[in-house]
């Protein structure tokens, strides 16, 4: 049985079929850089990230894109915070840093692309004067707005239809709009009722700022929010993704909207399958930085590590909610803790015999076998993490109950050398690659360690190009090539490529 996943755009669980029978283009919708990153956003990295990995595993080859939203009443709002917090692009260049440094830390793959709103502009315009052109779209005082009458289809997403959506929004905002609902494409310069209300709830004095703006044929302005994601994900990966993934509190307005000007611009279905991440939960309400109970990312990684954090997201399936709590995780540190213990105990096993020893355990060489594939069952139904790990931990009783048996004091003392390496590659291919935790990192040697190493020192030039110091970009390129690693900036990102 192939891979199935429930799509929100359906409500139905079906089988995965991208257009391509060898690359999916996966879309995930990233963080607006306003604020440091916490454990609720690290979620969906992760579920992502452990999508990768499988579309990996079962063979496909993965277009990842995830964008960063820098530019946001959020962002404008916290201008003047802080020393050398100048502008809205000097805010964002600085959150952007410490998500690049938290998705490093939580040993991520990389996306392809990080596109960012900032350096779409031209391409936001390019769609919304197609929107206009074809009707779907309408000017109003230098604001353009989405007509969501135009669009037979909307609230498809999200059960919900026009008529029934109440208007949020001021009073200039409704009275510039044809319908209540139509939402905005293209903001006329000025301060919007967003900045006001970011702007007094972080206490700040002096004037509001109102953040960076361009030209547009419209006069001067920013982009709407929801329109950056059409903007950016068609340009990367075409008309029709086949994965778009964000959280479940995205689906309206955010999502709904994306699917409309998308797919209204483009005459094309805007992505195959909908995946929506849970919500991660403190005790009765959703971790986030509006309401100031969330636990960052940098500080969970000094103090649980990567490991025990990514075992904690382990323990709920990605469309569930999850909630954060002590006693949670401890729960996932005794589990990764069991889980290493099993691992390092096969290795040792194994590193104590010869290869060519013909002792065999049936019930070692079946548990293995039934590990495997409880995790491929599991993972292939809709991602079921948490009973694919457990399999893994079942596996670790298997190896150990196999190693107590074994009288090392004994002439005849003689482990399954071939049942116990295949318990280590079995932890090593759903442990390690599948699900991110450093098991076997001395297996790869000095070649995983310059990989890793070099995508490192990518991300650091990424972050020193953000802030505008080319010169030193430039220097970090030029030192991984003395090393013999040759860097191409091309239409997918940085890539570092061995000589």
């Amino acid at each position: 049985m192939g891979l199935s996943v429930t799509n929100t755009l359906t409500g139905e669980r079906e089988a995965f079929e991208p257009a391509s029978d060898d690359e999916v283009l996966l879309y995930v919708c990233g963080l607006t850089v306003s604020d440091d990153a916490h454990l609720g956003h690290a979620r969906l990295w992760f579920h992502a990230d452990v999508l990768h990995r499988w579309l990996d595993y079962l063979g496909y080859d993965v277009r990842h894109v995830e964008n960063v939203t820098d530019v946001n009443e959020k962002i404008a709002a916290r201008v003047g915070e802080r020393e050398g917090w100048d502008t809205e692009a000097d805010v964002a260049r600085h959150f952007t840093r410490e998500v690049i440094e938290d998705m490093r830390g939580l040993n991520l793959k990389r996306a392809a692309v990080y596109p960012r709103v900032s350096e779409h502009v031209p391409e936001i315009v390019s769609l919304i004067e197609r929107l206009i052109e074809s009707g779907h779209a309408y000017e109003t005082n230098g604001s353009v707005y989405f007509d969501v009458t135009s669009f037979d289809d909307y609230g498809h997403l999200s059960n919900q239809r026009p008529e029934e959506l109440e208007a949020d929004a001021d009073a200039d905002e409704l009275a510039e709009k044809r319908h209540p609902a139509d939402f905005a494409l293209w903001k006329a310069d000025g301060v919007s009722e967003e900045a006001v209300r970011e702007h007094r709830k972080h206490e700040h004095d002096g004037d509001l700022p109102s953040g960076e703006t361009w030209d547009s044929p419209w006069g001067e302005g920013r982009p709407g929010w929801h329109i950056e994601c059409s903007a950016m994900s068609t340009s990367h990966l075409g008309d029709t993704l086949d994965v778009h993934m964000g959280g479940r509190d995205l689906v309206f307005p955010h999502h709904e909207n994306e699917i409309a000007q998308s797919e209204a611009a483009t005459g094309h279905r805007f992505a195959r399958y909908w995946l929506h991440n849970g919500l991660l939960e403190t005790t009765e309400d959703k971790m986030s930085s509006s309401l100031g109970n969330f636990f960052t990312v940098a500080d969970a990684l000094d103090e649980f590590g990567v490991n025990v954090l990514r075992t904690f997201y382990l323990g709920a399936q990605y469309r569930g909610d999850q909630v954060f709590s002590e006693d949670a995780m401890v729960e996932a540190e005794e589990r990764w803790e069991r889980l290493e213990r099993a691992y390092e105990t096969a290795v040792e096993a194994c590193d104590s015999v010869d290869a060519r020893a013909k002792a065999t355990d049936d019930d070692l060489r079946a548990a293995v076998d039934d590990a495997r594939e409880t995790v491929v069952a599991a993972m292939n139904d809709d991602l079921n993490v948490r009973e694919a790990f457990g399999a893994l931990l079942d596996l670790g009783s298997a190896v150990n109950r196999h190693v107590d048996t074994v009288d090392e004091d004994s002439p005849d003392a003689a482990y399954d050398y071939r049942g116990l390496r295949r318990a280590v590659e079995t932890f090593e291919t759903f442990g390690g690659d599948v699900f991110g935790l450093e098991l076997g990192r001395e297996a790869g040697g000095d070649v995983e360690l310059v990989g890793d190493l070099a995508d490192l020192v990518l991300d650091v030039r990424e972050a020193e190009r953000e802030a505008g110091n080319y010169e030193r970009a430039d220097q970090l390129r030029d030192d991984l090539e003395a090393l013999g690693l040759a860097v191409e900036d091309g239409p997918n990102g940085p890539e570092v490529r061995f000589e």
